[in-house]
């Protein structure tokens, strides 16, 4: 279902649900029933998540101004993985 938006000479404009592409040009206002036209507004990007809105904002930024990096970000200190004791079959090979 998409949104529509409608403007009614007396009452101003007012919102339709109705399925993609079956909207009309003129439909009857829900206030006087009189013959509103369909008006075409920008998409609603408002419910975007903040966080998708930001990433968005910055990659059009970074688009002709790229960040600039002066230095490597810090890793912390390596962990060593884990090494399993060896079972009493392999004990017995020699070792390097």
């Amino acid at each position: 279902m998409t949104t529509y938006e409608y403007r009614c000479e007396q009452d101003g404009r007012f919102d339709v649900t109705l399925p993609l592409g079956s909207a009309p040009q003129r439909i009857a206002c829900p206030v006087c029933s009189g013959q509103s036209t369909r008006v075409f507004s920008a998409p609603m990007l408002k419910s975007v998540p903040r966080a998708l809105a930001a990433a968005l904002d910055h990659e059009e930024k970074t688009r002709t101004d790229p960040d600039v990096v002066t230095s490597l970000p810090r890793t912390g200190v390596r962990k060593r993985t884990p090494v399993l004791p060896l079972t009493p079959t392999l004990r017995r090979l020699p070792r390097p």
